[in-house]
């Protein structure tokens, strides 16, 4: 996939260069919003880039807890809405991404790192699950609606 970037970074970079700073920031929001877009879908399925399944939650045993058991929940629900999932862009780059907080949940999350569920509780490893990550379709997007941009503007 890095390969498929590196292209598509030399390929737009000749295109970009010929647009002026603020078109460039217009187009740059533009397409960070599509794949912010691209990437809550692909986190409310719960899959990875790859197209993979996320690894599931850890089996708890609620028997014997007093009060109501809560239902199965969907991970990553609240960080797939548009106040935490942040889009940036200005004439020179495009990010898509998470801060503070919730920055440091996804971080664990994306690359399988140890962390605490609550604080007293100890270290567990969570599983990695690829919150935020490019796939085949989202390059192909990228390249279609600079394609777009460039027709519309001739």
């Amino acid at each position: 996939m890095a390969n498929n970037l590196e292209a598509l970074e030399t390929w737009a970079a000749v295109l970009l260069d010929r647009l002026e700073p603020a078109e460039r920031s217009k187009l740059a929001r533009n397409i960070g919003q599509e794949l912010r877009r691209s990437q809550q879908k692909r986190l409310m399925a719960q899959e990875n880039p790859d197209g993979t399944k996320f690894a599931p939650r850890k089996q708890r045993n609620l028997r014997g807890k007093q009060g109501r058991i809560h239902r199965k929940l969907a991970m990553f629900k609240k960080l797939r809405t548009a106040s935490y999932l942040k889009v940036r862009g200005d004439s020179n780059a495009v990010t898509v991404g998470f801060t503070g907080r919730i920055a440091r949940i996804a971080k664990v999350h994306q690359y399988g790192l140890k962390d605490r569920a609550e604080r007293s509780a100890p270290d567990v490893r969570y599983e990695q699950r690829e919150v935020l990550g490019f796939s085949s379709m989202e390059v192909e997007m990228i390249k279609d609606h600079l394609l777009s941009h460039f027709a519309e503007n001739r």
